[in-house]
Parts: structure tokens; sequence; C-alpha cells
């Protein structure tokens, strides 16, 4: 009989949840301080109860057999009485609460039939123990079960999980079988290719963590899916996460899934969209009474995980939108429940390491048996510095409370929170400053302002103002980020006028990141210009038992025509160096044919350039990139190069835009490629901090603060240039700077030897 593992929150879950999404208010800090109600009560127990107790049991049924396994909370002894207690913390007002929900008496009834058979008990009691979250009142509910009556429930419930199980089992066996049987996607291997992917299947294999520098051309996608699904065989992990930071990396992965169930990969994946891109309504507004997908949505989802799971492989954001609006479910809750059921994860790097928005129901076991691969992962280092970090300014306070005079318990809170914000403005010597710890009174206001605010929030028929919204998940984060803050953090202040901006700062992410990848089964970082890689290595969380894998372009150094224009860039000599920067740009695309991308370090800096270059008969269109451009202005940007054009096109983009990295315009649709200055991030309060910051580490606080991140934009911008084996092109930098010793140790070997442009 065919084995089915599953948890009994799984299965629950699965068979009980009814109803409507509804996040007109979700109690959010509960989240953050579950754990700790749950150790409050716990540390009540007697001498001899039981804590976090793993449970599991075989259980076979006419079709299947299942091994059910789960946590419980609690295990009470009262004399010869066993009793199971299960610990839920709530928002809601302990009165609200009467029978208890069908849920949480289920998940504490499978707990306790499996240990009643295990110890041969003929009946057991069964608590369940509601914790106000505000209050921390308890609310107790009890009920006695027989042995017999248990078997019941839990017979029931499994054979309401049955058909569900099937498919899931099915498609589990079919990619088992297809495992052995897929191979390569191409005739053969590219250059430093099957060195990745064997590194990569080393890596999974030992439950290690890699750290790869493969540059354009490897092939890196195909290199760590590939040998990460032949890696799952029975005995390895039994899911990946295919993490990036760009939209068009994720249609890569699944174009790449494509070509392997080409090969005979038989495999299930979910690609998640951003909740506000992938919406059906106007407004992204999540209850039941706006929103027809989201109103009865429980009632609905299990036939719709059915449908697509029995139908499906590889799940685009465009199979996801089908299936929504064939049964009726909200799109975006929908692929975020299918993430916990298939074989593959597509997704950004925010669903795995922010806590703001991480996979809460993903389980410490699935962490085990899931690797991580990290595409483009030198955009973690300042997504981590982001999610890692948060800030409040004293002016959104005020203005919550000017619309709020009336609540009285509200209005005091903020007055409390605004007290030590003016006290802390008070101490400041100027505009800016920044200190090692954070302040704990501002911190304690904060918490009990979110506490107030989930009491208002929870008031029933009132509606909130998006403001008011938006500041109680602000402070909420800040509370978070407060549990986690460390010595790569400071405390920021930033003074305007009468308004203070207080931000938690992460400067180093490199803990934080290691901490999130460390429960996972094996992690591979991956990037094109992970580069200085000890820079990008000690950033991202590595360590001495790490592997580290660095290979050379598979490109010939002949593809690439270098040439660097040693004028200054700095911002003191931007005026009077403007002409010449002008002119060297016009002559790089006059002296060779094609379309061309110009790279600046500012978008104030590429109009003016975009002006003058204008004025000149260079025979192009000029495009410019705009700030906040929507997809389809991004797509229409890019659809303006093409080859054979009659007048050939000139694009002008930003360093570390969207237009520098994750983008192909192979052949003769990009020709040339120019970079003005070395991407210098722009100097500032926090720019000063991070460099103390790397000094005070024994490391060269300039370069970390300033060098090594400008050049990551450079390379990325560069590297646009040569896409396949075909593409020849000119890269032109602009900028005295490439010539210092520093700099050239730098440079990528495929970008020398380079041509110095002489005047």
């Amino acid at each position: 009989m065919e084995k089915v593992k599953v948890s009994v929150r799984e299965l629950v879950e699965f068979v009980y949840r009814e109803g409507s999404i509804d996040l007109k208010f979700q109690a959010r800090s509960s989240m953050t301080i579950g754990t700790r109600l749950h150790q409050l009560l716990q540390k009540g127990y007697k001498d001899g109860d039981e804590k976090e107790v793993f449970l599991k049991g075989e259980i076979m049924s006419d079709e299947l057999s299942f091994i059910l396994e789960g946590r419980c909370d609690g295990i009470l002894y009262e004399g010869e009485k066993v009793k199971i207690d299960e610990i839920k913390s709530t928002a809601k007002d302990l009165s609200d609460i009467d029978g208890g929900s069908r849920v949480h008496w289920a998940q504490a009834e499978c707990y306790a039939y499996l240990l009643a058979r295990d110890r041969n008990l003929e009946s057991i009691d069964v608590q369940l123990t509601y914790i106000q979250v505000d209050t921390e009142q308890v609310k107790i509910l009890e009920r006695t079960y027989r042995f017999i009556d248990l078997e019941d429930i839990v017979r029931n419930t499994l054979i309401a999980f049955t058909p569900f199980a099937k498919v899931m089992l099915q498609n589990r066996k079919r990619f088992r079988e297809s495992i052995s049987e897929v191979s390569f996607p191409f005739p053969s291997f590219r250059k430093g290719q099957k060195q990745l992917a064997g590194a990569v299947y080393k890596t999974v294999g030992e439950e290690k963590t890699l750290y790869a520098n493969a540059p354009t051309g490897t092939g890196k996608t195909i290199s760590t899916l590939f040998p990460t699904i032949k890696g799952m065989n029975g005995d390895g992990p039994e899911k990946w996460f295919y993490l990036t930071a760009k939209t068009i990396t994720r249609t890569v992965a699944e174009e790449a899934l494509s070509l392997l169930e080409e090969k005979g990969l038989r495999q299930t994946s979910v690609t998640i969209t951003a909740k506000d891109k992938i919406c059906f309504k106007e407004e992204t507004n999540c209850q039941k009474e706006y929103c027809e997908f989201a109103n009865g949505y429980y009632d609905r989802i299990n036939g719709a995980l059915l449908d697509i799971l029995d139908q499906e492989t590889i799940m685009t954001r465009e199979i996801i939108e089908r299936y929504a609006r064939k049964h009726k479910v909200c799109p975006f809750e929908f692929s975020i429940d299918l993430s916990y059921l298939v074989d593959g994860v597509i997704c950004d790097y925010n669903y795995v390491f922010d806590p703001k928005v991480s996979l809460k129901r993903l389980s410490d076991e699935s962490r085990k048996n899931s690797v991580l691969l990290i595409d483009e992962s030198h955009n973690l280092v300042n997504r981590g510095r982001e999610m890692f970090s948060a800030a409040l300014s004293k002016d959104s306070f005020l203005d919550v409370k000017n619309l709020y005079q009336e609540h009285g318990a509200l209005k005091k809170s903020i007055q409390a929170v605004n007290k030590q914000f003016i006290s802390l403005r008070k101490e400041m010597q100027g505009k800016g400053e920044w200190k090692k710890d954070m302040d704990q009174e501002l911190l304690e206001e904060v918490e009990a302002f979110v506490e107030t605010a989930e009491k208002c929030l929870g008031e029933a028929g009132k509606e909130w103002s998006q403001s008011f919204l938006q500041l109680y998940f602000d402070s909420l984060h800040y509370v978070r980020i407060s549990r986690i803050y460390g010595g790569e953090h400071r405390f920021v202040l930033y003074s305007q006028g009468t308004d203070l901006t207080v931000k938690l700062s992460c400067i180093d992410p490199s803990r934080l990141i290691s901490d999130v990848k460390k429960p996972y089964h094996s992690s591979v970082f991956f990037s094109a210009t992970l580069h200085p890689f000890s820079y990008y290595f000690q950033q991202l969380g590595g360590s001495e038992e790490d592997y580290r894998f660095l290979i050379p372009s598979p490109f010939e150094k002949d593809q690439w025509k270098v040439e660097i224009d040693p004028i200054s860039t700095r911002y003191r000599d931007r005026e009077r160096t403007l002409p010449r920067i002008v002119q060297s740009i016009a002559d790089c695309i006059l002296y060779n044919k094609g379309n061309f991308l110009v790279f600046f370090s500012s978008y104030a800096y590429m109009r003016e350039v975009y002006e003058e270059l204008k004025k000149l008969s260079l025979h192009a269109e000029i495009r410019i990139q705009e700030s906040n451009m929507s997809e389809e202005e991004r797509e229409a940007f890019l659809q303006c190069f093409q080859s054979d054009l009659e007048k050939r096109v000139i694009g002008l983009g930003v360093l570390g835009g969207i237009f520098s990295e994750g983008i192909d315009l192979k052949g003769d649709r990009l020709n040339g490629v120019v970079v003005v200055g070395v991407g210098l991030p722009q100097p500032g309060l926090e720019q000063d901090m991070m460099k103390e910051f790397y000094e005070e580490d024994g490391k060269n606080g300039f370069d970390y603060t300033y060098v090594y991140p400008g050049l990551n934009k450079v390379f990325q911008s560069g590297g646009r240039l040569i896409r396949s084996e075909k593409d020849k092109g000119v890269l032109r930098l602009i900028d005295d700077r490439y010539l210092t010793p520093k700099y050239k140790a730098l440079l990528p070997e495929e970008w020398t030897p380079f041509e110095v442009i002489k005047k």
C-alpha cells in the first residue's frame, strides 16, 4: 500500500478551512509575539508536564497508508488523566470565542489520537487554550474523548483528504520516475557549464552552501535547476525555491523547466507573482464585501487545488489566472497555497528572506527538505539591507492623530510616540546622526501603539484610512526588526524641518542572510557578477565550510572591443567635461554600427547628456529611461531594439536600473554599450555610516561602501553586450579612474586588454 506523509496542520487546514479571505484586519503582531506567548503558558506547566512533543503514527485506510505527524504544544498530567494542550494566540476578544475553531479542535484531536494510540489510552482529555495577544488573558475550552471516537474523527478526516493525497502521490511518483529518465536539454555543455552543474549536484548531495560566480553565457539557470532536480532522487531534498529579483529571470526559469519537460521531466512548479500585479480587481482590497474572489475563498480553494494539480505541471502566472477565474478564487492566495504543495517554487527573494512577507506556513521540516537557488544573488546584498531595516517618521504619526482626534486611546498612544520623537530631536546636534544602540523608550511606545492600533482595527463596522493602516504595518515592521537588531545595525536619525525620521538601518546583511538559509537543506548563490568575489562571499553570509566556485567567461576575448576614454565624470568636473563626454559617446556610436545602450550614474546626468545628443546628427532614434516605467513601457523600450532597422536606436539608461541587468538583446539587437562613470553611490549620512562600520571591522571602508557596489553596476551594464557565442560589440568605459591600478585590477578578465582613447 502506498504511503503518504502529511503533517497534522496541513491535513486539518485542507479539510476544515472555510469562509472568506478577509484582510480588513488580521492581528499581525500575533505572528511576532505568538511564540513568546506560547512559551509564557508553557512555563506555567507543572513538573512532569511535557511541551513541544513530536507525535507520529501510521494510519491505514482502504486506499492509502498515511503517516501523520506533528508537534503538539503540551501534554499535561493530572493523576491518571492525560491531556493534550493546543495553544492559540488571538487578537479577538475572548468573549467572542464560544466553542472554538473547528480547525483548532481538529488539530488537537489528531494529536490526542496519536498520543492515545501510542500509549494505549482508552480516553484522553483535550483543551484549547486561547491567549489574547494584548491582555494576555486566557480562555480554556475542554473536552474528553474516547479513543474509538478519536479514531473515527481522524479516519473521516483522512477520507476527506484522500482525493487530494492521491493527486499529490501520483504527481510525486511521476516525478520520481522521471528523474532518472530526464537528460540535459542541450546537445552539449557550454564552456564551464558542466563544472557548474557538477558543483551544484555535489552541494545538494552534501547539504552544503555554494557561492558561484558564473559569467554571462554559462547558462546558469539550467546549470543550477537541472542538477538540483537530479538530486531529488528519493534520498535527497523534496523541494526547490528559485529566487530572483526580476520578472524576466523568472520567465527564464520557466523556460528552463519547459526544456526539461521536453526531455521527460514530470514535476510541478508554481510562479508567485506579486499581489498588486496579479490581483483581478482595480484596487487590491482583500475584503469579502469588495472582492468576489476573496468571498468564500476557502469554500472553493480545495477544488481549485485538486483541479490544477491534476492537470498542470509548470504553473505560470497565466495558468494561475486561468484556474483562479475558473474556480473564482484569489490568484495571489491561490499561488501561495500551491507553493506549499508543489515540487518547485519560482518567486522573489522576499518570500524566503523578508520578515514581512516570507512564507509563514513553511515548517522546519519543509525547510530541511528544500534547496534555495538564489539567482543574480549580488542583488540580495542591497535587498537584504532593505529587508532587515525599518523606518518611522514623526509626521506620519501626527497625520494619523489629526484624523482621529475623537479616538482617545489612539490619540494618547500617538502622543506618547510623538513625545519620544521630540526628545530624540532635542538631543540631535545636526540634521542627521547615528548611534549603535536603538532607543528603547521609543520602541516601547511604538509597541504600545501597535497594540492600541490592533484593538482599533478589530472594532466591528469601523472603516480606517489607508494612512492609518500603513502606519500600523510600518510600526509592526519596526517592532519585528527590533527583535533581530544586532551589531550590524545602526539607529539613524534624520531631521527635516519639524519632522524626524528614525531608522533601524542594517549595514551588513550577512548574519541575517546566513540565519535565514541555515535551516534549509542546501543553498546555491549564483550570479555573473559576484565580483570582487571576497566582498560578495562575505556580504552573503559565506563561511569557511561553504563551497566556492569561479569560472571564466565562456566567450572569446575577440568578441569584445573594449575602450577606455579617460575623462573625469566626477561631480565637480561634470559641467567642464560635459562636451567631451557627449563627443565621446557620439564618436563611439558614429564609428561603430548598430544599436547602443548608454548608462549614467543618475537621471539628472543622463538628461543633461540627452539634451546635448539631440543637437547632433546621429541619424538615430534616441530613447530615454524614465523613472517608474510600467511593464508595458519597459517592454516597448526594449522592443525598439531590433536588427536591420533603417534608423538605429540609442537607449539611455541609469546604472543599476531596469535595463542594466536581466535583459537579453542578442545578435544585432545590441551592438554597443557605453558606461559613463564608475557607478559610485551618492555620498550621504548612511554611506558615511557604512564606511565607518566597515573600517571598524578592519575592512577598506571606501571600497566596501563605494567602489565595489559601484563597479557591480558597471559590470552588469557592460554584461548586456555579449549574450551568446555569436555576439560581437564595442564596450566604451568613460572615466579616468578605470586606468588607476585599483580599477584596472578589478576589471573582468574578458574586458582586458583594452584600448585607451587618446585625444
